[in-house]
């Protein structure tokens, strides 16, 4: 039985022009895929491509060590740091 995560309850509707509707149905032909699966497919490859992009920090072996030390080793508080906790701690009520 399918779970209410795996039940498609959300739809989406797109305009093309006839001959982008028919290069995505032939494509979808030779991938042996429905236009609605092809479609949903590609377009959920390029998100996570999109949002691994946006969403991941690559850093060269130098910068890592500096941001490892950083983690390890914090600095002590200056005063905007601790001007700012302050400003926090009278803004947000817990």
């Amino acid at each position: 039985m399918a779970t209410a995560e795996t039940v498609k309850q959300e739809r989406m509707h797109i305009r093309v022009d006839a001959l982008s509707k028919q290069k995505l149905e032939r494509a979808a032909a030779y991938a042996n895929k429905s236009l609605s699966e092809f479609v949903l497919g590609k377009a959920l490859h390029a998100a996570d491509e999109v949002i691994h992009e946006h969403e991941t920090l690559t850093l060269i072996e130098a910068d890592w060590e500096v941001f490892l030390d950083a983690l390890e080793n914090p600095p002590s508080p200056n005063g905007k740091l601790k001007q700012a906790f302050a400003e926090h701690k009278k803004r947000v009520q817990r």
